[in-house]
This record gives C-alpha cells, sequence and structure tokens, in this order.
C-alpha cells in the first residue's frame, strides 16, 4: 500500500495525546500547515478547537491544517493504517538520529504534563525515542519537539512537496 499521501506529497502525520496548553497545539498545528504534515489529535483536548474560537484566536493558517480528531488512541489505529510509529518520548531508549523514518511515518507526542500513556510507551518500547538533552532538563517544550522531528524527518525525505 502506498504511503498517504496530500496533493501529490507524502505526509508525515503528527499526532499529539491529549495536550492540554492551546498555544502548543496552535504552534504545532502552523508547523504542520507550513510542512503540509497531517495533525491528529486525540481527546480530552484542553482547548476548544471549534470554529468560533479558532477564529476568535486569529488562527489565519488554520483552514490549511489537515486536521483529525480521535475520542482515544485505539480510534487512531481503528481509523488508520499506522506502519511507521515512533513514539517521542523523554523516556526513549535511544535518541531520534538512531532511528530510521519510513515515508509512512507517524509520530506521537504526549501531553505536556505527562508524556505519553506509559502502557502505549510499553507496548511500542521498540519505537521509542528522544530528543538528546542534558539530564536536569525536564523536556523541550512540546511544540519545539514537534518542530525538531518533523523538520528531521522530511529532511531525510529530501523535504517533498
Amino acid at each position: 500500500m502506498k504511503p498517504q499521501e496530500q496533493g501529490g506529497a507524502q505526509v508525515l502525520n503528527i499526532v499529539l495525546v491529549e495536550p492540554e496548553i492551546p498555544q502548543n497545539t496552535g504552534n504545532i498545528a502552523r508547523t504542520c500547515a507550513a510542512t503540509r504534515s497531517r495533525l491528529h489529535l486525540v481527546r480530552p483536548l484542553g482547548f476548544d478547537i471549534s470554529e468560533k474560537a479558532v477564529r476568535r484566536a486569529g488562527l489565519d493558517y488554520w483552514p490549511m491544517v489537515d486536521l483529525r480528531v480521535y475520542d482515544n488512541l485505539d480510534e487512531v489505529f481503528r481509523r488508520n493504517e499506522v506502519r511507521d510509529l515512533w513514539l517521542v518520548t523523554t523516556k526513549g531508549p535511544r535518541d531520534y538520529t538512531r532511528a530510521e523514518f519510513r515515508d509512512d511515518c507517524w509520530l506521537f507526542f504526549g501531553k505536556e504534563t505527562a508524556g505519553l500513556p506509559e502502557e502505549f510507551r510499553l507496548a511500542h518500547e521498540d519505537r521509542c525515542i528522544r530528543i538528546p538533552m542534558r539530564e536536569e532538563a525536564r523536556s523541550l517544550n512540546l511544540a519545539n519537539s514537534v518542530a525538531v522531528l518533523t523538520y528531521e524527518v522530511l529532511r531525510r525525505q529530501g523535504f517533498p512537496g
């Protein structure tokens, strides 16, 4: 089966599991719009993404975002063929430079206060990666983490589209 495509270009899938901070998701949505990446949000969300709320927030790029919303992680897997998944977590055993990203890549990121659910991480331990940083730093901002990995995957793919 061919990788999912959008307008002839292969699509990178960014999955935010239970995001809590609207500004982070707004910045991530902007990155997705700029890179033609698909944004998947898994409920519960810590904010409103109704058309009225988005308009009030002045997110003029929002119509350029290919957005999918799910009630839970199981629904993500029921509705999509997720073959090349990577879980980005501070608990990842290896850094992202050692991962081999395929064209139909899915990057999963957890909520700001707790990361990805432990059960999900343990079920995909061999697919957990991290962004290298000093030990005493808790983590990078979620939007920054998504940007780092998004551009790394696209760079390796030759910036399709």
